[in-house]
Order: C-alpha cells, then sequence, then structure tokens
C-alpha cells in the first residue's frame, strides 16, 4: 500500500514540473527567430559618365632594345643612361680579334678556292679533269665567297649604331662583359618623330572595347602640376599584359615643347562619347564582393529577405554600378545586409 501511494506521488511530481516547465517555455523568448531591422532603398537607372580616367607612365613611341648580331666581348660603350644621339651615331663596339681573325680566315678560303677552280679550269681544257671536277671546283669557289659574305655581314653588326635620334633610357650591359648573340646592351626611345612622347596606361576589357583609336584625352602629369595636355588614342594593344593583368592603350601627347623624363607618372581622361545607362545600388548593400562579382539582399514579402548575385562594372565611394539589370526587383536592403540570410526574417524600418 505504501509503494502505491509513493509511486503516486511521484507521478503527481513529474506532472507538476512538466508543467511548470510548458509554462516557462511558453512566457520565454529564448528559441524564438531574431528580427532584424533593416532600410531599403529603390534601385535606379544612372547615366554613366562618357570618360573614362586612367593611369600610366610616359613613354615614347618607339622602344628598342639593341644588341650586336654575334656574342663577344664588349669593347667599348659609347654612351650614358639619359644621355641623347643622332641617327647614325656609333653607341657601342665588340673586341675586333676574334672577328677580324675570322674575316681573314674566310678571305684565305676564298683565295684558295678561286686558284684551285683555276688550275682546275686550264686541266678542264687540257683534258685532264672531267667536267664535274670543274664543276666541283666551282662550287667550292662559290661556297668560300658566301662564307666571306656572312663574315662580312657579322662584322658590320659587331658595332652597334643609332637607327634614329633618341636617348638611353637603360643601360644593360657594361665594358668587358662577354655577351652572347641578341642579347640586349641598351634600352632605348626614339624621339625621330615630332610630339613622339607618349603615355601607356592599362584599361580593364570593358574599357577596352569602348576605346577607340583617334578619341581624344587631357593628361595630368605629375612632374608639371597644374598643367594639362592634350592628348589623342593612337594606339591599342591587342593582348593584354601578362604582369600588369590589363590591357594597354597609349594616348600621343602634345606636349608644346616641355619634355618629360621617360616613366613619369600621368593621369588621363579619355572621352568616349557613348553615355550608358545603368543601374545603381548603394555601396552598403553589397556583400561578398570578389572582383566583378557580388551579391544583394532584396525583400520577399514583408519579413523575408532573398540574396541575389550582381555583376560589377564599376563602384566609387557611394555607389556600385552594374553590368546586367535586375529584373523584376526595385527593393533592396541597405543597412544590416552583413547579419541575414534567406533564413532570416527582418523588419523594414524608415
Amino acid at each position: 500500500m505504501k509503494k502505491i501511494q509513493l509511486f503516486s506521488i511521484i507521478l503527481a511530481a513529474l506532472i507538476l514540473v512538466a508543467a511548470c516547465k510548458e509554462k516557462h517555455q511558453e512566457g520565454d523568448p529564448i528559441g524564438q527567430p531574431d528580427i532584424i531591422p533593416v532600410k531599403t532603398a529603390p534601385v535606379s537607372t544612372l547615366g554613366v559618365p562618357d570618360q573614362i580616367t586612367a593611369t600610366g607612365l610616359v613613354s615614347t613611341e618607339d622602344e628598342a632594345k639593341y644588341a650586336f648580331k654575334i656574342g663577344g666581348v664588349i669593347s667599348r660603350i659609347l654612351v650614358q643612361e639619359g644621355q641623347s644621339f643622332k641617327q647614325g651615331q656609333l653607341l657601342a663596339t665588340l673586341n675586333s680579334t676574334e672577328i677580324s681573325a675570322g674575316l681573314a680566315q674566310s678571305s684565305l678560303s676564298v683565295e684558295k678556292a678561286a686558284r684551285d677552280y683555276n688550275r682546275a679550269l686550264n686541266l678542264y681544257k687540257d683534258s685532264v679533269y672531267t667536267l664535274e671536277q670543274l664543276q666541283n671546283t666551282k662550287t667550292a669557289l662559290d661556297v668560300a665567297r658566301k662564307a666571306r659574305e656572312a663574315t662580312a655581314f657579322n662584322e658590320r653588326y659587331s658595332k652597334i649604331y643609332a637607327a634614329s635620334d633618341g636617348f638611353v633610357s637603360k643601360k644593360i650591359a657594361n665594358e668587358g662583359e662577354v655577351i652572347a648573340e641578341g642579347m640586349p646592351v641598351l634600352l632605348i626611345n626614339s624621339t625621330e618623330q615630332h610630339n613622339s612622347y607618349s603615355l601607356k596606361v592599362g584599361v580593364t576589357d570593358r574599357e577596352w572595347a569602348i576605346i577607340k583609336q583617334g578619341q581624344t584625352a587631357k593628361v595630368t602629369l605629375d612632374g608639371y602640376a597644374g598643367k594639362t595636355f592634350d592628348a589623342t588614342v593612337f594606339r591599342k594593344s591587342q593582348a593584354a599584359d601578362r604582369e600588369l593583368g590589363s590591357f594597354q592603350i597609349e594616348l600621343k601627347l602634345q606636349l608644346n615643347g616641355v619634355k618629360p623624363a621617360v616613366g613619369m607618372f600621368g593621369k588621363a581622361e579619355i572621352a568616349t562619347h557613348q553615355d550608358e545607362n545603368v543601374m545603381v545600388i548603394p555601396y552598403a548593400s553589397l556583400v561578398e564582393a570578389d572582383g566583378d562579382k557580388g551579391f544583394v539582399f532584396t525583400t520577399v514579402g514583408s519579413n523575408r529577405v532573398k540574396r541575389v548575385p550582381v555583376s560589377i562594372l564599376k563602384f566609387d565611394n557611394e555607389n556600385v554600378y552594374l553590368k546586367d539589370k535586375l529584373e523584376g526587383i526595385d527593393q533592396i536592403v541597405v543597412s544590416n545586409s552583413a547579419y541575414l540570410n534567406e533564413q532570416s526574417i527582418i523588419k523594414i524600418i524608415q
């Protein structure tokens, strides 16, 4: 009998504890999802300015790497970095000992082949040599002459002459060095043409497609504060620069007598004359941006959100310009976006 009473007491206690716990859970806010207050803004359309801003370095229209045709020991380099030169001026020479010996050897080979041919011709006339033997000596003479021509050609290119007016932007090798054939000795910039200075700037693939030859630009150079120079687009690279990862555009500068240093930093504003309307969202609405990709949140009903991918054209301190339109979306979240996911419950505030 006592066991039955004890069991009844324990059962009643458990029922009482369960009821109290259920009541506590009903009044306890723990476990309820947080309501995140957010602000929204409409998606707008804006005209992108009809100009492209890019930066780069001053150069000249023509750059070249001067080298020797053959290898050898550098005897003299007659110019220094920054020094100007005239067309046809001697810039560098190789040690001529080996080259002169090779030229003399080829000349002696020609003389010997000529004597052999003359002897063979006389013997052929006397019916001692056959026609084949005569022809073989004639071939040997021709080969020797061509070998001498090749040696003489190499001897001429054991000296470096200026192909045009210009200046030395970098001296790569020095006197006394042993250099292989074709290895650069001098990096030069040509100034033969009038107004040959240019500004090389890097642009994106989209900007490259918009920019056309002949378009005008305004250029400012750090070395000439307060001055603005006119420029025109005259060359577009057909391949991206592997080191910079951008496409190169060259602007011909109209400097009006100013001669800047090669490598001087400049900024260009290129007029494209192409107004373009694109969708614009506030910068604060963008989340998880990576390169030209990102995401925004748009409202679904009155208390839910949805994450939407976007493609970025460009951005500034306040706005993000999109490549593609957000079809069917007119409102996006512009605050507390970092705390949202597609399971979040929101409350729109003003």
